[in-house]
């Protein structure tokens, strides 16, 4: 017996949600509130989905490329302190892999100009096992490095700066001067440009060049086999905390620096910004569902007459109550199938379509001077559907309550009197 009010309730609710010529501003209401519920779910699931997408660049990309942890000395120590300073980080349970490699600054220099940047020595067969860098070469390959004892691979900004391709040749000079009796000379090599790498960061792109450790141990004249430690953590967040459990592990003279120093405030920005951007478009959401108590309360004044006619033959106030909350909970779900339809395809498109208007109108939405990459990424997650999907189900369930009671406290002789 019970089943059959929720059935009446619910037909009823879906009558008023679909009716068309005979109620024109029942119709226009559930228009609005379902095309403003759809709109809002839609914007929101696609800038989540951008703010993941940029989230995952900078974890995968940006950081798969910086190390976690650098571990660094001024001395000169040896190999075998080397591989003992590696031995004790790598027992740390959070920390993956140490690679050695040899950092210093230098210069680059063509016909075309020069520039500052920094140099990293590599061993090519490690660096591909521990780097994401490999993934980005999109002109010769790192692996080049090998068999090319004075090849160097750099970004594609700084290419483009010196104007050189693949198999043309670059200066890079040491900083280290060396002297002699009649003046002091700047020490340089003659590299081959091997491989051309673009991650989208203009850190990157423009200042990091790579060459291999014997070509780098040569031209800065080290006595030591390297200088500084590159370690991969199990999770990049918590960089920060494996370092300070490392310092007292680990020699006093050494120096430890994570990824958190050079991208640390743009990822904090970052997340700062999706939070910050992810509440005004939940108050977005909010005026949608606000929207959505304001064409309830005019439907039901439009429906005054059909509400006292449905009480004198029977029904009772909490049908009139459920009919109302039926119909705020048809729209909303009207309005989440729109608004989440729109917002797949929106996250989707989103990165072809940012990349179609920067082409159209010469314009660019993320400078890579400012932002850690130079393209609008997105990732859709399951996870953002479905929360979005419970919380407007619960803002559109709240808004029908006000609504809904008025409905049911209509007097059907005052509204018939009122007709």
């Amino acid at each position: 017996m019970n089943d059959k009010p929720i059935a009446f309730s619910r037909y009823i609710a879906f009558r008023y949600v679909s009716v068309g010529k005979r109620s024109h501003l029942v119709a226009f209401m559930s228009a609005i509130s379902i095309i403003g519920l759809g709109i809002s779910i839609a914007i929101l699931i696609t800038v989540l989905s951008v703010m993941n997408g940029v989230d995952r660049e900078m974890r995968e990309n940006v950081l798969g490329i910086v190390p976690h942890i650098t571990i660094s000395s001024r001395e000169n120590l040896s190999a075998d302190e080397w591989e003992n300073i590696a031995a004790i980080a790598v027992r740390h349970p959070r920390v993956i892999s140490g690679t050695p490699v040899i950092e210093q600054m230098g210069v680059v220099a063509s016909p075309a100009g020069n520039k500052g940047v920094l140099v990293n020595g590599i061993d090519p067969q490690a660096e591909s096992a521990n780097s994401a860098i490999a993934r980005f070469v999109h002109s010769g390959s790192l692996s080049a490095l090998q068999t090319t004892r004075w090849g160097v691979v750099l970004g594609e900004t700084l290419a483009n700066r010196l104007a050189v391709a693949v198999g043309d040749t670059l200066d890079l000079y040491s900083l280290r001067v060396s002297i002699n009796p009649v003046t002091p000379l700047p020490t340089f090599r003659k590299f081959e440009v091997v491989g051309i790498f673009r991650v989208g960061t203009i850190e990157l792109d423009s200042e990091l060049i790579i060459i291999n450790q014997r070509a780098a141990r040569a031209l800065f004249k080290l006595r030591s086999p390297y200088n500084a430690l590159r370690l991969r953590t199990t999770d990049v967040l918590l960089a920060d905390q494996v370092r300070f459990e490392l310092l007292s592990m680990l020699p006093n003279d050494l120096a430890m620096e994570t990824w958190s120093a050079r991208f640390g405030s743009i990822y904090e920005n970052i997340k700062f910004s999706r939070n910050i951007i992810g509440f005004m478009l939940w108050l977005l959401v909010g005026v949608a569902a606000f929207n959505l108590v304001v064409s309830l309360i005019m439907i039901v004044r439009d429906k005054r007459g059909d509400i006292a006619i449905l009480r004198t033959l029977g029904a009772s106030p909490a049908m009139v109550n459920r009919i109302f909350m039926w119909q705020g909970c048809f729209i909303g779900l009207l309005g989440i199938l729109l608004g989440v339809l729109l917002g797949v395809i929106g996250s989707l498109q989103v990165s072809n379509f940012a990349a179609w208007i920067e082409r159209r109108f010469s314009i660019q939405f993320l400078n890579a001077e400012v932002y850690p990459i130079d393209f609008l990424p997105s990732q859709l997650r399951l996870m953002d559907v479905v929360v979005v999907i419970a919380g407007v189900l619960l803002l559109s369930l709240l808004a029908t309550i006000y609504p809904a009671k008025r409905a049911a406290a209509i007097q059907p002789a005052e509204a018939l009197r009122a007709e």
